[in-house]
């Protein structure tokens, strides 16, 4: 039996391995590819926190779970389960939808790392938010505790009602404190209202010349150079066809609907700071604008752990992912390669009724029920693959493996701490650049 070979009591705690890697090596490996004049940016999110650090530092993370036990169950992974990795989404019939939102490191890897990380930032941000160590420890045991006890209604529903199970936003606002409640009301309503062509276009954009173009906010917005060097319209028009051609049929019609306009580099997150992200501009009549954003798809930080990718693109690898993990996906999600150095990247809207966590506005309460979801949300993403039965079975209906998990969680966010001390030493030292943005 599976719990005879990896007890579940073997997923307690974390003691740094003796030869373990100096995290901010991995970090500068990481680091690597990137644009260079951003790298000080990603390094100066990281630095304002333990948590904002946790966010920037999977590859750190799952250099450290690939030492820790697992059952050898496989799923769909998310590589980068942290908290914020969670939130609103608009599904393609305008509903809002509470699930998964990033899959940079979606990967298919053991269960564990994902519900390991979700934990240990769950820790993480407690005490970022000054919640008392039990506190801060219960978000953690309360997300292991809802994915263990979801992990079993998964295993016992049918194979499409699993499939086509969702999160309704609507159906979260019950379940949280009155003020926690009202604010997320009140987020909603914005977000429903919002349009990109009363919002997101005055914002973004500019006319000039008599054509509309995505405004500059150096250094986080900017028009990159190469955009007009020799045969940049050539690469680019291939890079949006072999994108278009990733589409299925229906979307492509809808898509040719609409002309591009501009393109500019938009430094978005943490993670994903010094990767070449874009936001592009398309219009389909004067009035009617329409923002998809180009994200730059790098190998899996689990890839050097959980076995290299079947997709030969690594857009595709995220695309691929992304509809097996969530419960409905954005219609303008595609695939491409495309520029002088052949970089893979992946495409979707930009924001479309995104929410996202905004931890410092939350209590103890807040925080446990929005661990709560997470854990439900992860369950059901995870469920998809087909190995409910299989993970339900091995969890149990006692929570000896939460109790393991949360003390895994305390553990780490304590190693978090400490390599969050040794990167700014680093910065401080002149290893490293930083810079405030």
């Amino acid at each position: 039996m599976l719990r005879d070979a990896v007890p579940r009591e073997s997923h307690a705690g974390w003691r740094a391995p003796r030869k373990r890697r100096d995290p901010v090596d991995i970090i500068i490996q990481s680091n690597v590819g990137r644009m260079a004049e951003l790298v000080p940016i990603r390094h100066g999110r990281m630095l304002q926190s333990a948590f904002a650090f946790l966010r920037g530092s999977a590859a750190v993370m799952a250099a450290d779970l690939a030492t820790t036990p697992t059952t050898g169950i496989r799923v769909q992974a998310c590589g980068d389960c942290h908290l914020l990795n969670f939130g609103g989404f608009a599904t393609p019939e305008r509903n809002l939808f509470f699930d998964i939102n990033d899959f940079d490191e979606t990967l298919p890897a053991p269960w564990e790392w994902d519900l390991k990380r979700l934990c240990a930032s769950l820790v993480v941000a407690g005490r970022h938010i000054a919640l008392k160590e039990r506190e801060a420890e219960n978000t953690a045991r309360a997300a292991a505790a809802s994915y263990r006890e979801h992990m079993r209604e998964y295993a016992r529903m049918r194979v499409l009602d699993v499939w086509y199970e969702r999160v309704d936003a609507a159906k979260v606002l019950p379940t949280l404190p009155p003020e926690a409640r009202e604010r997320l009301m009140a987020r909603i309503e914005k977000v429903r209202h919002r349009t990109v062509a009363e919002h997101d276009f005055p914002k973004l954009a500019e006319e000039t010349g008599g054509s509309p173009r995505i405004r500059d906010n150096p250094p986080l917005i900017f028009h990159h150079p190469l955009q007009h060097g020799a045969g940049a319209d050539a690469w680019r028009n291939d890079l949006l066809e072999k994108y278009r051609r990733s589409l299925q049929e229906d979307r492509r019609v809808l898509l040719d609907q609409y002309r591009f306009c501009d393109a500019a580099i938009k430094v978005v997150g943490v993670g994903s700071v010094g990767t070449m992200c874009a936001v592009l501009l398309f219009m389909g009549a004067d009035n009617d604008p329409l923002f998809l954003q180009m994200k730059e798809a790098r190998p899996s930080v689990l890839e050097p752990y959980a076995g290299a990718s079947l997709h030969a693109n690594a857009g595709e690898r995220v695309v691929s992912g992304q509809r097996l993990m969530q419960a409905a996906s954005d219609i303008f999600l595609g695939w491409t390669t495309g520029g002088r150095e052949g970089r893979h990247y992946y495409f979707r809207q930009l924001r479309d009724m995104k929410l996202s966590a905004m931890i410092e506005t939350m209590d103890a309460k807040t925080l446990k029920t929005y661990g709560n979801l997470c854990g439900r949300v992860l369950a059901r993403a995870h469920a998809r693959n087909g190995s409910a039965a299989s993970i339900a079975g091995y969890l149990g209906s006692t929570d000896a493996f939460d109790e393991a998990v949360t003390e895994f969680a305390a553990d780490y966010a304590n190693q978090t701490e400490l390599d969050h001390r040794a990167f700014a030493t680093a910065i401080r030292d002149g290893r490293l650049q930083a810079m405030l943005q």
